[in-house]
């Protein structure tokens, strides 16, 4: 099975150094299920012909709001509606999380309460479920049609569900210690509030349940093959 890594902001000097970009993040999170994988940076404005170019689609994170004016925005989310239209499993992460909510037809904002940064709890479907985050936007309206599956005290809409066709995801299961470490050091400080960013650094021992999650996406990518 072919997945389509939509790729929407590029990782930090570090990270590309010991991993590469946010498809090969992703490869590997998802490594040992038998996926393929193509990346399409559209970021940089590089994008399938359509839904068909893969048999399942997966948006990343990025530095950018789902809400800024950027050439490459409305043609993603042009492609979001026609894979939802085709019916091809869709699952976002992060910024994916917030641009597919977005171009269903949801509203997303800077949350006025602020940042999520570190290992952070939610309840997701119904289970106790440790994951790392570090957003400040969030899904304030859900679109119509979607169910909230995943929610903090911190954010509300935390994971959705769209007709079993898109699962879409807040927080970053595919965010290892490291790779957080390495964001705390590098792009928190002089954006995230220092306390924050002490809190975090203070977890990143701590257990989290990425492959949990990693085994939920790849369920619903072959479920939907």
């Amino acid at each position: 099975m072919k997945i389509g890594i939509l790729v929407t902001g590029h990782t930090i000097p570090e990270v590309q150094r010991d991993i590469g970009g946010y498809d090969a993040v992703f490869a590997r999170f998802l490594d040992g299920y038998g996926f393929e994988f193509e990346g399409y940076y559209v970021v940089d404005g590089e994008f399938p012909e359509g839904p068909g170019d893969a048999d399942g689609w997966l948006i990343t994170g990025s530095k950018f709001g789902a809400y800024e004016d950027l050439p490459w925005i409305a043609p993603l989310e042009q492609l979001i509606r026609d894979i939802h239209t085709d019916g091809r499993p869709l699952i976002g992460v992060c910024f994916g999380h917030q641009i597919i909510a977005q171009a269903l037809g949801g509203k997303v904002e800077k949350f006025k309460g602020g940042w999520a940064v570190g290992r952070t709890t939610y309840d997701i479907e119904g289970q106790k479920t440790a994951l790392n985050a570090w957003h400040q936007d969030q899904v304030v309206e859900i679109p119509e049609g979607a169910e909230v599956i995943g929610t903090s005290d911190f954010c509300a809409n935390a994971a959705l569900l769209y007709d079993n066709r898109i699962y879409t995801i807040q927080p970053h299961p595919e965010f290892t210690a490291a790779m957080l470490k390495q964001l705390l050091e590098t792009r928190g400080p002089g954006i995230v509030p220092n306390a924050l960013l002490t809190e975090a650094g203070g977890q990143l021992d701590a257990p989290v349940d990425n492959a949990d999650i990693a085994a939920r996406m790849a369920a619903f990518f072959k479920r939907g093959a």
